[in-house]
This record gives structure tokens, C-alpha cells and sequence, in this order.
């Protein structure tokens, strides 16, 4: 960045902006781990030490040039979490001694003793909570980062209930191992000198996680209507317990309004509108695959009387299409997925042949689209909006109009 002397001169006459910083003498160790941290966890940039705030080449001298280049890569080396790949060049302009610190664009999330970073305009600023769960999100496609096992600020090994984390520990483990073995599963992460619960443990092991996740619930509504009206409005609910019970909630929800139709012939023949099966892969993966660092929005489940829209925040994870959907099997989340798959199922398991809320074997979108297309005729239809996947599926005709 800013390679030629004639450009990066030009650059130090415009001044300081996102993408350079100017320092006139060796700052603080602290401070400059914060502005290094701030232009990794950002787009990159370049620190220019020896230059002041009104752009004027002050220099320094040359046993200094030389103290200040091993302080910097020191303090990239102590100072930031994790270690940060730096850059640095010593110049000469104007007969002055510069260092130059340049500053890659970071496939990681840096944090220093006084927390973290991002470059905004000409200064660093400290990340608000939403806009460090969406980077973290954004950098873990590359597989480096997993948003599912990040810590949630403000919480502890309390947060998680104990009625909850039991089912995915040792059955009777001592109290005195017990913090080891949630640590293991990852459902508590270290963070610092500080326990913290994961994103997966908050939203399998609290009772309400939108306390600490905001909009990780299912919105349901049933309109006995083809359109959203709030006249024609019969039924709503916000599911916000644990996961598994927000899919059972969710499930039982569309189970109770999914009417079925019913006509003599030899005998009685029923047909419900949806197939239960189908909706209950639908709303686990909605839930398995949704991005919960999108604090925006949560998953929608509308209910029409000729359709059902489920709606989940957060594109298709990794190379996946909509083309793809019935023969892929990427997760965003793949420690929730690990969490559902060893939660067995009761009576529902039975409806929706299931042993596990999660079998693991993708084969969930093709039950979707085959038991779905067998009962209405229509197939159902996937569709990406600003970074949010809808499905509907179509409600199957009533067999009394057949008869009409």
C-alpha cells in the first residue's frame, strides 16, 4: 500500500482517513496495539511514525528509527490477540527518517487489553457488540472463525442452566469437572483471564437467549387470509426458549392450524395441507442454519391459507446455491448441529420418523420438496432476499373440493 515515495508523499499531503494514520513520536505500547488491531480487524492500512497531525515530516533520529521498529513488532507479538502480520519499511524523505507500518487486512478478529477495534474514517473506534458478532461471523466463512463457539459478552458459567447442559455432559459428572467438560463441549469458551458462555450455549442452555442473542427466536403468525392483515390475524407467538424447544413450539404451532380435509369413499380418506414431516425439517434447519450474528431479524413463520413462508436471516453458508440446496450438506453452525443431533425426540419422533431433531445425513431439503410436491401438487420454493432465505411451501387443495 502507497509502494512509491511520490505516492505515499501525496497521501501524507491529503492527510489521515481510514486507510493511513499518522504518528509524530513512538505512542504508548497500549495505544498503538489498539490502532494496528483497529486497521487488521478493518480494511488494512499504513501507521507513518514520524509525521504529525498537521501533515509535516517531523522524522526521527536514527538509533530511535531503530528502537521504534523492534518495540512495534514486539508489540504485534505481545500485545494483540492473535499475533498480527505486519509490514515494516524504513524511509527517508526529505532528508527525515520515517517507519513505515503497514497493516494487512486481517483474516482473523484482533483484540488488545483495551478490548476491540475497527478503523472508522481517520480514527479507531471500540466495536459494539452487534458489529463484533457480524465480523466474527463474516471472517469464520473461510473456516477460521466459528460464530456458533464465539464467547457472549456479559455472561459466565452461570448463564447456562444446569436443567439444559446436563443432556450434553458426562450423566453424573462431579461438580468439580463439570466447568472442564463444558469448556470441552464448547459451550463455555475462555475468554482472557474470563469464563464466558459460547453463542451455542446461550441458545441451548438458557432459558431465554434473545436476553443475550437479540431476535434468536421464531416468530409464528397464522393469517386466515392469502396476505398479511392484521384483520384476518387468528394466531401469534414469540418462541424464545432454548432451541429445541423453540423447533417444538414452532412445530406443535403449525400442527395445531394445519387443517385437514376429509371425504367418504370406501372408506374415510384424510389429507392435512402440509406434511409435518416436512415441516419439521424446515423449521430445524431454518434454526440449525440461520446467522445469528444478524441481530436485525429473527426467523418469521407465516402461515396463509394457501401457503407457509419460513424465513431465515443470513445468505446460503459457504459455495452453496439455492440449485444445490437438496444435495448439500455445509452448515454455518456446525456445533449446534453436533448439540440437536444428540437430543432424542419423544412423541414427536414418530411423526416426523426421527430419532434425533438432527440425523445429519442431508437428506432434510430433498424430504422437504418431495413430501410437500406429493401432497399439494407444487413444489416448494427456496428464494434469497437481501441476504435472508425464504421457503414456501404450498398448503395441499382441501379433498372436498375435488368432490365440488
Amino acid at each position: 500500500m502507497f509502494h512509491s515515495q511520490t505516492e505515499l508523499i501525496e497521501k501524507i499531503m491529503l492527510g489521515e482517513d481510514t486507510t493511513i494514520e499518522f504518528k509524530r513520536e513512538m505512542p504508548h505500547r497500549n495505544s498503538l496495539a489498539d490502532e494496528i488491531a483497529a486497521f487488521a480487524n478493518s480494511q488494512g492500512g499504513v501507521i507513518l511514525i514520524g509525521v504529525d497531525d498537521y501533515r509535516e515530516i517531523v522524522g526521527l533520529e536514527l538509533p530511535e528509527l531503530d528502537r521504534v521498529e523492534k518495540t512495534v513488532v514486539e508489540i504485534c507479538e505481545d500485545n494483540i490477540e492473535p499475533t498480527v502480520p505486519i509490514f515494516t519499511e524504513k524511509l527517508r524523505i526529505d532528508n527525515k527518517n520515517l517507519l513505515k507500518i503497514e497493516v494487512p487486512r486481517s483474516f482473523f478478529v484482533h483484540k488488545t487489553s483495551n478490548g476491540y477495534f475497527t478503523r472508522q474514517g481517520s480514527s479507531k473506534r471500540e466495536m459494539r457488540t452487534d458489529q463484533l458478532a457480524r465480523l466474527l461471523q463474516s471472517r469464520s466463512q473461510a473456516r477460521i472463525i466459528k460464530f456458533d463457539e464465539q464467547f457472549v459478552p456479559n455472561t459466565n458459567k452461570e448463564t447456562l442452566r444446569e436443567s439444559l447442559y446436563r443432556q450434553f455432559i458426562t450423566e453424573n459428572a462431579p461438580e468439580d469437572v463439570i466447568e472442564d467438560l463444558l469448556l470441552k463441549r464448547s459451550l463455555l469458551v475462555q475468554e482472557g483471564q474470563e469464563i464466558r458462555a459460547s453463542v451455542a450455549g446461550v441458545l441451548m442452555c438458557h432459558d431465554t437467549p434473545d436476553n443475550y442473542l437479540y431476535n434468536s427466536f421464531i416468530q409464528a403468525v397464522y393469517y386466515r387470509s392469502t396476505e398479511k392483515d392484521a384483520n384476518y390475524q387468528i394466531d401469534a407467538k414469540d418462541f424464545k426458549g432454548p432451541l429445541d424447544q423453540q423447533i417444538i413450539d414452532a412445530f406443535k404451532f403449525v400442527q395445531k392450524h394445519n387443517e385437514v380435509s376429509a371425504r367418504k369413499d370406501i372408506g374415510r380418506i384424510e389429507q392435512p395441507q402440509y406434511s409435518m414431516r416436512a415441516v419439521f425439517e424446515a423449521i430445524v434447519n431454518a434454526v440449525v442454519h440461520r446467522d445469528y450474528s444478524k441481530s436485525g431479524s429473527k426467523i418469521r413463520l407465516f402461515m396463509f391459507t394457501d401457503r407457509l413462508e419460513l424465513s431465515s436471516p443470513g445468505a446460503l453458508a459457504n459455495t452453496v446455491t439455492i440449485d444445490k440446496l437438496r444435495y448439500s450438506q455445509a452448515t454455518r453452525n456446525e456445533l449446534l448441529s453436533r448439540l440437536l443431533s444428540e437430543i432424542t425426540l419423544d412423541d414427536i419422533g414418530k411423526q416426523v420418523k426421527r430419532h434425533h431433531f438432527l440425523e445429519r445425513r442431508g437428506e432434510g431439503v430433498g424430504i422437504i420438496l418431495n413430501e410437500s410436491e406429493q401432497l399439494s401438487g407444487k413444489t416448494p420454493v427456496y428464494e434469497l432476499f437481501n441476504e435472508e432465505l425464504r421457503l414456501t411451501i404450498f398448503a395441499a387443495k382441501s379433498l372436498q373440493e375435488d368432490n365440488e
